[in-house]
């Protein structure tokens, strides 16, 4: 896929606030992000993955043990990447945690958004920043456009309807109901209602937007997993020895 959209000028926040109660006793004294499949934590595994597409700008929430996530990776030279830091006192939940850090994300409009926890090794970013190009044809801009997955074992259930690229959160005809990945691509004008540093959920954000049909979606079939649990911790790590 060819893109005019220069990655360099797509800022990405990586969600890395969560406390991972599921993850205890391992969560106890490490971030959830900063869990490790073969030998590398899973903040890693993005980062890598975003020098690679040619994004450069990162922003990282953190609240739990969050300095570790900072010493761990630094400024981001390592990666080749500029990463600063959006800490939160106790976590902000996932809107609130992205409008606490819009003025550091600072976009033109678009932004790209990766939760921390989840494993998703070859997931073509280039692919997705270029549909950016497509979002800003419509008249009233996409809020979001939403990568969407079949419904995992623990999620039976999903979240919401895809027909062709339109996402809702009410059943349509010939719509399939999957589950979003935690990987996205917002407009800023999304969270620019809310208040700093109040806990604030993203579901509602978008089930709102998705009534005014301005949330798109596709899905995608490649290897991603929601590293939820130390279990599923341990059969990546075996899977992917």
């Amino acid at each position: 896929m060819t893109s005019s959209i220069d990655p360099i000028s797509v800022p990405c926040f990586l969600l890395a606030a969560g406390r991972g109660e599921r993850m205890r006793p391992l969560t106890d004294v490490l971030p959830k992000p900063l869990l490790s499949i073969k030998n590398k934590s899973l903040l890693a595994w993005h980062l890598e993955a975003l020098s690679r597409s040619g994004i450069q700008k990162i922003v990282i929430n953190h609240a739990w043990l969050g300095q570790k996530i900072e010493d761990a990776l630094g400024n981001g030279s390592q990666f080749g990447l500029t990463i600063t830091y959006s800490p939160e006192v106790s976590a902000l939940e996932t809107a609130g945690g992205i409008r606490k850090a819009l003025p550091k994300l600072a976009p033109d409009d678009y932004f790209l958004a990766i939760n921390g926890d989840v494993f998703s090794p070859n997931f073509p970013i280039q692919d997705l920043v270029g549909k950016i190009s497509q979002l800003r044809k419509n008249p009233s801009p996409i809020l979001a456009h939403l990568i969407m997955v079949p419904n995992p074992p623990q999620h039976p259930e999903g979240d919401f309807y895809l027909k062709e690229s339109k996402l809702s959160n009410a059943s349509m005809s010939g719509a399939e109901k999957l589950t979003f990945s935690g990987i996205g691509l917002y407009h800023r004008d999304l969270f620019q209602d809310l208040e700093i540093n109040i806990p604030t959920k993203l579901a509602p954000l978008l089930r709102e937007a998705m009534a005014k049909n301005r949330v798109t979606g596709e899905k995608y079939t490649g290897p991603w997993h929601d590293v939820g649990t130390p279990q599923r911790l341990t059969e990546l790590n075996a899977a992917y020895e």
